[in-house]
């Protein structure tokens, strides 16, 4: 049985107003975790983007000291009493993501102070991993992970924790599943038939037409059909349903993203937007992000995962339906999200911190995060406990939610992951920027996309030695 860990006393070395501490979680301050860390010698040691060396751990009275980094809605509730019971030579201490999470945490690790263990994902994760942050755990996992574990968590999903040179950076925190929410009563109030299995984007576009007709013979400018979050993952999404990719499946140098099934696909998103319009941009909905506009009811329909259940359930005031995610042209696909739990390659205790990530990614600290945020486990076979937790919280709301959906591209295999270039950052910069002027701002057309292509393609390293 998890228990909450109670009050936290500060580290050796830092004082009461460094660090405040409250029932279940301890908050630091700058100046007193990268104390913790051992900031003054750390900085001193490392130059450039190099990770500093293993040293010997830190101890307080005999233990092991472990900082680690979750988000906010997660660490307070989450720092449990029972990894210090069966650990009792590691004392764990919990910081909460710092906001500008990207930038603050490159700062850290080329600092050399990042937490000991962190969570991480999306196209940020893959970054850290290749710039040498990120410590390789495959030689813990193929030693001390058994193979059943592995087997439970969706094949895509772990995959996605491999650099292209072998490095296994991650480990499945929880398994986040795309899907199409949409507002029942608003589908309701213009006798149109809700989202099925069997949609595929044709009957997207017709319903999102319908939707937008409707609402302006109403005299309602501010409803729109659908929307979804400029994001490398989320168009890829699309992108995949047309069989196409952004990066070359076997060889992360190479772009596809000026290929036709490419283009052809994030076409159609820029129509629906700026010819059809009847996808909302941002600066459509006030600038709310996706799940907000959702609730603030500025959509009829949502691209969004089930990381987004506990807001949607808890502030949304109309009744919610879920669906898969539509089939493209050539293929049904969804997101597998990459959340991860990882070690910093610069951390001093990299046993004891293994330890601690074993106890994260297991079965209980998954249905942990479960209760406290409705996050899907990363395990299949805790899919159903997930399932009744959910029920149980949102006995009313919940009832009739086909929460299926979210691990259907789990259990049938069509999940999909972040497709990575060999250089992750410069291509998710360089993407941005042209997304922005299609998309958001409505400036630019996809032939945009072929100069941001060979842009990318160029600034991989492969390409870059060829070059030179």
């Amino acid at each position: 049985m998890l228990r909450h860990q109670g009050n936290l006393s500060p580290p050796a070395g830092m004082s009461s107003e460094e660090a405040s501490s409250k029932p279940g979680q301890l908050h630091f301050s700058r100046r007193g975790f990268l104390r913790l860390a051992g900031s003054v010698v750390a900085v001193a040691a490392v130059s450039g983007c190099t990770p500093p060396p293993a040293t010997a751990p830190v101890r307080s009275g005999g233990k092991v000291q472990l900082a680690f980094q979750d988000c906010r809605c997660l660490g307070e509730q989450l720092l449990l009493q029972d990894f210090h019971e069966a650990h009792p030579n590691i004392e764990v201490f919990y910081t909460p993501e710092p906001d500008n999470y990207e930038d603050r945490m490159l700062a850290d690790m080329q600092a050399g102070v990042a937490p000991d263990v962190f969570a991480g994902c999306c196209d940020t994760f893959p970054v850290w991993a290749q710039e040498g942050y990120l410590l390789d755990l495959r030689p813990f996992v193929d030693s001390d992970l058994q193979r059943e574990t592995i087997d439970d968590w969706d094949k895509a999903q772990y995959r996605s924790f491999f650099t292209s040179d072998g490095v296994q950076f991650g480990l499945p925190k929880y398994h986040g599943a795309l899907a199409l929410f949409y507002n029942k009563d608003i589908f309701d109030r213009f006798k149109l038939g809700y989202p099925t299995d069997e949609w595929t984007h044709d009957d997207y576009l017709l319903a999102m037409q319908r939707i937008k007709n409707a609402a302006a013979a109403a005299g309602q400018s501010d409803l729109w059909g659908s929307m979804f979050d400029v994001s490398w993952e989320r168009i890829q999404i699309h992108v995949n349903g047309w069989n196409g990719h952004f990066v070359d499946p076997d060889d992360a140098s190479r772009s596809w993203m000026a290929k036709p099934e490419a283009l052809t696909a994030m076409d159609w998103l820029r129509s629906r937007m700026w010819d059809d319009r009847v996808m909302a941009s941002r600066l459509d909905v006030g600038n709310r992000n996706t799940r907000d506009a959702f609730i603030h009811s500025n959509l009829a329909m949502v691209e969004e995962g089930s990381w987004a259940l506990s807001d949607i359930l808890e502030q949304a005031d109309f009744r919610i339906g879920v669906a898969p995610f539509p089939a493209g042209p050539a293929r049904r696909a969804t997101l597998a999200t990459t959340d991860g739990f990882a070690v910093f390659s610069g951390t001093r205790q990299p046993e004891a911190a293994w330890e601690l990530v074993k106890f994260l990614v297991g079965r209980d600290y998954g249905l942990a995060m479960a209760e406290a945020q409705l996050l899907q486990p990363a395990r299949a076979s805790l899919v159903n406990d997930w399932v009744e937790i959910v029920r149980r919280q949102y006995p009313v709301k919940a009832r009739d939610l086909d929460l299926a959906v979210f691990a259907g591209g789990h259990i049938e295999g069509y999940s999909v992951t972040a497709e990575v270039f060999a250089n992750m950052h410069d291509a998710r910069e360089l993407a941005r920027a042209a997304w922005e002027q299609i998309y958001t701002l409505g400036h630019a057309g996809v032939d945009t996309i072929m100069a941001t292509s060979a842009q990318i393609e160029e600034a991989q390293p492969g390409q870059r030695e060829t070059q030179g």
